[in-house]
C-alpha cells in the first residue's frame, strides 16, 4: 500500500500530464488557425510547465519513499509544492486564455509580490524537507 503523500504525488503527476496533453491540443489549434502559426505565449508556457511539473511530481514521489517524516508531515511537504505547481499552471492558462502578451510581472500586485514569496517558500521548503529526508536516510546513515 502506497503512503498517502506518494499517492498524492502520483495523482498530481498524472493530472499535470493530462493537462500538458490538453494544453498541447490548445496550442496546436492556435498554431493551425493563427496568422503567424503560433500560440499565445502563456498557452505555450502552460503546455511546457505542465509536462515539467508532471515529472517533478514523480521525483517527489520517489524521494518520499525514503522519507523518515511522519505521514502527516509528508503530506504537507508534498502538498505545498504540488499546490503551487498547479497554481502556476492555472495562472499560465488564465493568461493564455486572455491571449495576454504582457509579462505577468510587468504589473506589481498581490500575485507578483506576496504570491511569489509564498510560492517560493512553499516549493523550496516542501521539497527541501522531502530531499532532506532522503539525504538523512540514504546518504548520512
Amino acid at each position: 500500500m502506497l503512503a498517502p503523500a506518494i499517492k498524492l504525488c502520483l495523482f498530481a503527476s498524472g493530472s499535470f500530464l493530462i493537462v500538458g496533453l490538453l494544453t498541447g491540443v490548445w496550442k496546436y489549434r492556435w498554431m493551425m488557425t493563427s496568422r503567424d502559426h503560433s500560440a499565445p505565449v502563456y498557452v505555450d508556457i502552460a503546455h511546457r510547465a505542465s509536462f515539467l511539473y508532471s515529472f517533478a511530481a514523480l521525483v517527489l514521489a520517489k524521494l518520499l519513499e525514503y522519507s523518515p517524516l511522519p505521514a502527516g508531515w509528508q503530506l504537507v511537504s508534498a502538498g505545498l509544492p504540488l499546490f503551487y505547481f498547479a497554481a502556476a499552471i492555472a495562472r499560465y492558462a488564465q493568461l493564455g486564455w486572455r491571449n495576454s502578451t504582457a509579462n505577468q510581472f510587468s504589473e506589481r500586485n498581490f500575485i507578483t509580490t506576496w504570491g511569489m514569496y509564498l510560492l517560493i517558500a512553499g516549493e523550496v521548503l516542501g521539497i527541501a524537507a522531502i530531499f532532506g529526508g532522503f539525504i538523512y536516510t540514504q546518504v548520512l546513515q
